[in-house]
């Protein structure tokens, strides 16, 4: 062993997995960062002095008398201004051929806010999106999955709310994004001109799955500097993280853990919680809200990862092709956003919780009124006049293509109640139907 400008430098591999290399070493730091044989790796396991590392591109090749640097520190990323409209990998250097940034150094991976420096959430943040501001209001501090199958366009969703939402800085982390992906953010963020207020971190499909387990801490570190130093509102896209659990399992296989379910590691919640629990407002203002896809094998809400999300999350937004229309909606029975008390009626109009469970409960006769149907039960007026509501409704509102404010909604449920049903059918108290019920 050698030491250099403070680098601690070592020649000698005990042991070499698919993923790891094990060496013997003093005074390393756990998540501490090192390159192996001139590859990224970064320390996973200490027991005593003998240190794991995860070797980022995978372990291929690499000798057993390789040369292991440590420097010293976990993985960094320098925060400024100038992050607003650039693209980065996982390791927070530059992908889209402009300067390094310059700024204050941070480590990413910090712990996330003391529990007492925390703010109840209060603040709506509208998406332009009936199916979630209408139904599911997401609220400032946040975190909420979308779950969604891997045919769904999820990305597009991800994308036309980092457009639309109210917020003074998108930051998206991008998990195993192909290259179209990756093009399709960036041309739509460019030609959007809303580069300046977007940062993104990518890693696409050419690079190491590893790689991946950075891109949520990058994120979050900018996130941290905008929302505390910055105050401002931030609001964090993550998808793909069936992907980012999936690079998980690949890390704990490789090092021979014994799987928990669906082949996942067991500290699966802890790392899932980890990223989620950075979710936070502050009393000065800023604030971050993460908002995740969890794509789904064959639907199955069931599966460790979603599970597990679903325990740490504030409800989850449901996506589904509804065939009716042809169009992907936010399904109202299955998406929930435990939060959104906090803010309809208060930030919204007065009438937004009545219409809002006027319009589900309606929605639901229409799905009673199908299964009647699919049965081979004749229908009655107004079972037919659900139907037909049923269809304007998801058409107008739930379909994710809508793009309105929150009194457009509003409006527009008003104007499917009144042209389908009457008044004591829709069941609003007087006051409001008096005031908003389209003549």
């Amino acid at each position: 062993m050698e030491s250099q400008a403070f680098q601690k430098i070592y020649t000698k591999l005990n042991n070499i997995t698919k993923a790891t290399v094990t060496l013997n070493a003093a005074d390393v730091g756990y998540d501490e960062i090192a390159t192996v044989h001139g590859r990224m790796a970064q320390v996973v396991k200490l027991m005593g002095d003998e240190v794991t590392l995860q070797v980022f591109s995978g372990t291929e090749g690499i000798p057993t008398n390789a040369e292991v640097t440590f420097m010293g520190r976990p993985p960094q990323l320098k925060v400024s201004d100038d992050l607003g409209g650039r693209f980065f990998n996982a390791y927070g250097d530059p992908i889209d051929g402009g300067p390094h940034v310059e700024g204050e150094v941070r480590d990413i991976g910090s712990p996330s806010v003391n529990p007492v420096r925390r703010k109840q959430p209060s603040q709506l943040i509208a998406t332009g999106i009936a199916g979630i501001d209408l139904n599911n209001s997401l609220v400032s501090g946040q975190k909420i999955p979308f779950f969604a199958d891997p045919d769904q366009p999820y990305n597009q969703v991800m994308a036309s709310v980092a457009l639309r939402a109210k917020a003074d800085k998108i930051i998206l982390g991008g998990m195993g994004l192909t290259n179209d992906d990756y093009l399709f953010f960036k041309n739509i963020f460019e030609n959007a001109g809303a580069l300046d207020r977007i940062v993104s971190f990518v890693n696409t499909t050419d690079d190491p799955p590893v790689e991946r387990l950075l891109v949520p801490d990058m994120a979050l570190t900018a996130a941290e500097y905008f929302a505390v130093d910055k105050n401002e509102s931030v609001l964090v896209l993550l998808t793909d993280m069936t992907l980012f659990a999936d690079a998980l399992s690949i890390v704990s296989n490789r090092m021979d853990q014994i799987p928990s379910k669906d082949s996942m590691p067991g500290s699966l919640y802890s790392d899932l919680a980890r990223i989620y629990e950075k979710a936070v407002q502050f009393p000065s203002g800023g604030s971050i809200t993460i908002i995740a896809v969890t794509t789904l094998s064959g639907g199955d809400i069931t599966h460790a990862i979603p599970d597990n999300t679903g325990y740490i999350t504030e409800g989850q937004l449901f996506l589904r092709r509804d065939t009716d229309i042809g169009k992907v909606i936010v399904d109202p029975f299955r998406s929930l956003s435990r939060l959104k008390q906090l803010v309809i009626g208060k930030q919204t109009r007065e009438d937004h919780p009545q219409v809002m469970n006027a319009a589900i409960r309606l929605y639901a006769d229409a799905a009673n009124a199908r299964t009647k149907l699919e049965n081979g039960f004749d229908l009655t007026d107004y079972d037919e006049r659900t139907l037909e509501f049923a269809k304007s409704y998801s058409d107008k509102l739930l379909a994710i293509d809508v793009n309105v404010d929150t009194d457009t909604m509003l409006n527009i449920s008003w104007e499917l109640f009144s042209k389908h049903f009457n008044k004591a059918e829709v069941g609003i108290k007087g006051e409001f139907t008096e005031k908003y019920w389209q003549k």
